[in-house]
């Protein structure tokens, strides 16, 4: 098996917490292995690992048939390379490409594609290709043209289809933005093998496009629509409609919460709200069995 400490990796978030981050967070050196060869093109600055590729840093690890590793000469700062690095003292990856079955581990966190590239300068994962998810262990946010991660502000983004899925919910939508609370630090994600809560947890959603709203009793549609799933409430702006059964209400705007069913709608300047309720059909009382005539 091949293998190379690529120490110069840099960080990707503006946080120096050594956490577990699907943005490789961390200041340790980067592992990089491969069942096949690692091959270092110094004049390109480029080192390429295939065969089963995997790089792992502060126990993040990113696996792909191959793995591209873009570097510079570094300018300076706290990262300076001193340990003896194959790619110089003064050296930092600027860019890190993978491709092909790639998969994104970091603790409860997943994300998967058939190619991801990450720009340190942005900092910023961009998946792209088949079955694209990203999850946090409880909530699922999928995609079918990108997802992107943006670790500074721990902030994803689908595009196309996007879908987030959670245990009695699910937001669909052209677009959907999602903010995850921050991890907490390495050993302090679990105490006694239990997950701390809400680490990691979705704090909040933002949709745009044939916006779509589910649950076990109502479905809400609408243009555009904020989703805040700790309080269990849902705004959504635009053509709303909430359907319960046959029933159905129509407005401009409406705030739903999820958890006890309770809707308000509001029309626009100069119109309406308006609703269809169909009554629930009673059957009329069986006929009383025995007795004379």
């Amino acid at each position: 098996m091949s293998r190379l400490r690529l120490a110069a990796l840099g960080l990707l978030l503006a946080s120096t917490a050594a956490a577990q981050d699907l943005g490789l967070a961390g200041r340790g050196p980067v592992e990089v292995l491969a069942d096949g060869a690692i091959e270092w093109r110094r004049d390109e600055q480029v080192v390429i690992a295939q065969g089963n590729a995997r790089a792992t840093r502060d126990g993040t690890t990113v696996f792909a048939d191959r793995l591209v590793a873009r570097y510079r000469p570094r300018t300076g700062g706290e990262n300076r390379v001193t340990d003896g690095s194959p790619l110089g003292g003064a050296s930092e990856v600027w860019r890190l490409e993978a491709d092909g079955r790639v998969r994104i581990v970091a603790g409860n966190d997943r994300a998967q594609g058939d190619r991801a590239i990450y720009d340190l300068d942005r900092k910023v994962l961009v998946l792209t290709g088949r079955a694209l998810s990203l999850t946090n262990g409880t909530d699922t946010l999928t995609a079918r043209d990108a997802l992107e991660y943006w670790s500074a502000s721990r902030m994803a983004v689908a595009r196309g289809q996007a879908v987030v899925t959670s245990p009695d919910r699910r937001l669909e939508a052209d677009t959907i933005a999602a903010w995850f609370a921050e991890r907490a630090k390495a050993g302090q994600e679990t105490v006694r093998g239990t997950p701390v809560p809400g680490a990691g947890r979705l704090e909040r959603a933002e949709a745009w496009g044939e916006v779509r709203i589910t649950t076990a009793t109502e479905v809400v549609r609408g243009d555009r629509a904020i989703y805040l799933p700790g309080e269990g409430v849902a705004r959504l702006f635009g053509a709303v409609r909430i359907t319960r059964g046959q029933n159905q209400l129509n407005g401009a705007v409406a705030e739903v919460n999820l958890r006890t069913g309770v809707s308000r709608l509001l029309p626009a300047p100069g119109g309406r709200v308006a609703g269809m309720l169909v009554p629930e059909e009673r059957r009329p009382p069986a006929p009383a069995l025995g007795g004379g005539p």
